[in-house]
């Protein structure tokens, strides 16, 4: 059984497509008496044409929330704004107010987001996080970083599911194939308004440099950009795969931390590298820096990264925690 037709709202072809868009990537939600559904609406043209759509499609069936970040003076009022529109189309709605931690701006605010999110699904028992990518957001960041030289796994596009950090719960891009313009027709049938974050205008940041010169250059076509950027992630997810086999064959425990006798291709091997690194120091590490550790492990001499140290030897390579030193000890 597929999701229930709604009587009123956007055109019945607009939410035919909406519908087979969101049956594809949570089946288990189909059905008039399936889970709740939340969605992460932040006022913006995108996130209130899902709020529109899915609406329609369940009835009864969505709450909404929106992230205040606190870094812009509007974003109060743009909060409210949507709580309105939830109001008059009858959808519990929630303003999650967060803090953002120094250091990169993007990141930090993103990690908060997610997390306050995840919190709000958990206490409203939601089943699912929707949000709006969609396929000019996925051309925009694979240009980007092809322009960064980035590898494949920085390369890849969102997936249409995935799940939302920390947690097991899915998270859900019905609109990834739908462009921009078509989720702002949306809105503006009907009758709703939307904000525009004025950073979306701003030089200063890469990608409204290049949504302008996409903008700009008519002989390139978006969609097949963003249906390239999928292609990525597919193999993204097959090398992923491949590594965990060359974890389970290749890595083993060692008195003092773990070696790996590497037999996959490069491409593999920087990942399960990346994982020892993670595993031993808990920290994240930068692609450039496990392939610089990478390229001279095999060259055959010693290296470091963060607080491990990595030797070659006959039996593959060593990873251990370097030893602390005496005046470290100390204090």
């Amino acid at each position: 059984m597929g999701f229930p037709v709604a009587d009123r709202g956007p055109a019945a072809e607009t939410l035919a497509r909406f519908r087979t868009g969101l049956e594809a990537v949570w089946p288990e939600g189909a059905g008039e008496a399936g889970a709740k559904l939340g969605l992460a609406v932040s006022g913006g043209p995108d996130s209130m044409a899902l709020l529109l759509l899915a609406q329609a499609v369940l009835p009864g069936r969505v709450e909404a929330a929106t992230v205040d970040h606190g870094l812009r003076p509007e974003s109060a009022g743009e909060a409210a704004g949507v709580a309105r529109a939830c109001q008059e189309l009858g959808v519990p709605h929630a303003t999650l107010k967060v803090d953002v931690a120094a250091g990169n701006l993007q990141a930090e605010a993103r990690l908060a987001r997610y997390a306050a999110l995840a919190s709000w699904l958990d206490e409203r028992g939601l089943a699912a996080l929707a949000t709006a990518h969609q396929a000019d957001d996925q051309a925009e960041t694979l240009l980007m970083r092809l322009n960064r030289a980035s590898g494949v796994a920085g390369l890849a596009g969102a997936r249409a599911r995935g799940i939302v950090p920390e947690t097991a719960i899915p998270l859900l891009r019905p609109v990834l194939d739908w462009r921009r313009a078509e989720l702002a027709e949306v809105v503006r049938a009907s009758g709703l308004a939307a904000v525009e974050d004025p950073s979306n205008a701003n030089d200063r940041f890469d990608r409204v440099r290049v949504r302008k010169a996409l903008r700009g250059a008519d002989w390139l076509d978006v969609a097949a950009i963003a249906r390239s950027a999928a292609h990525i992630a597919e193999a993204d997810a097959a090398l992923d795969w491949m590594a965990a086999l060359e974890w389970r064959s290749c890595v083993k425990k060692e008195p003092m931390g773990l070696r790996y006798r590497p037999q996959a291709p490069r491409a593999v091997a920087l990942r399960v590298v990346a994982r020892i690194v993670r595993e031993l120091d808990g920290e994240e590490p930068r692609g450039g820096m496990v392939a610089r550790l990478f390229d001279t492990l095999c060259e055959g001499r010693p290296a470091s990264i963060g607080d491990l140290v990595a030797r070659p030897n006959a039996g593959g390579w060593s990873f251990a925690k370097a030893p602390v030193r005496a005046a470290k000890r100390k204090e």
